[in-house]
């Protein structure tokens, strides 16, 4: 109360102003009441002030939009939203769409977005992969830093990954767990997510912006509605050699599956 007036509490937030981009100074929320920063400014120095706040505030690698699925709609989704809705109307695609599929290519580095309402998958847009460790050929156990190859599901996203934010895959799916369960091989791997940053190992990290507007996309339309495609390299450019020596036999049905699903999403020019 000052001079008989409620002053409300101001929750003044760095996040809100600095997007939580690594590197910056206040990746996380401090609440502040008005009347507090009044008092801190008065007879305090910038750098006193820099050094209350910081110790007043929670630790660095906290993140605010981190913990509940609403926390990380209510930050992410609008932006996200606005900046994919013109990519959506130039396809001709209402957003939010009925369905989408996700083709991803090692060699190209690119995640490819398609998307329909009725009838026909539109191509949306492409996003570069930042990094996915290994090189072509499927994943076949734990350890081997491979990013998996062939058709897979989301099978649920998460708010609170190390990697900003993440969406995993159901690898090992059945033809996965197939095939390793007549080759003798007991622990395929797992844990494989699209996700943030710059950094992975068997997976593949697209980018904070990028997540952030493919997880409010899928979150929005449901896991249900996706489907990932993961090729050596785009088999509408160049057929996949299924024969290659590094290749387990069985390569050659898989890659012939992979084929027939990215000839449903032909290019015909970047939009």
């Amino acid at each position: 109360m000052v001079s008989g007036v409620a002053l409300r509490p101001y929750l003044f937030t760095g996040a809100d102003s600095f997007r939580n981009r690594p590197g910056l100074l206040f990746p996380y929320r401090f609440p502040l009441s008005l009347f507090n920063v009044m008092r801190l400014l008065n007879g305090f120095s910038v750098t006193a002030l820099f050094f209350t706040l910081l110790a007043a505030a929670p630790s660095l690698s906290a993140n605010p939009y981190h913990g509940t699925m609403d926390n990380v709609l209510s930050a992410y989704g609008p932006l996200a939203e606005i900046r994919m809705k013109p990519y959506f109307m130039r396809a001709e695609v209402t957003y939010p769409p009925r369905d989408i599929v996700l083709l991803a290519t090692k060699e190209e580095k690119a995640l490819e977005l398609w998307a329909r309402n009725e009838g026909e998958f539109r191509f949306i847009r492409s996003y570069p992969i930042r990094k996915a460790s290994g090189g072509p050929g499927p994943k076949l156990r734990e350890g081997d830093k491979q990013v998996p190859e062939g058709i897979y599901r989301i099978t649920h996203l998460n708010p609170n990954s190390q990697f900003h934010l993440s969406m995993r895959l159901d690898y090992p799916n059945s033809y996965d767990l197939m095939r390793a369960r007549k080759e003798g091989r007991h622990n395929p791997g797992g844990d494989i997510y699209i996700h943030g940053k710059a950094e992975s190992t068997g997976c593949l990290a697209i980018g904070d912006i990028a997540i952030e507007e493919l997880f409010v996309l899928v979150n929005t339309i449901g896991t249900e509605r996706v489907s990932v495609v993961i090729a050596p390299h785009d088999p509408r450019v160049r057929p996949l050699d299924g024969f290659a020596a590094h290749l387990p036999l069985w390569a050659v049905e898989l890659y012939a599956d992979i084929s027939r699903e990215f000839a449903k999403y032909p290019r015909e020019g970047d939009i």
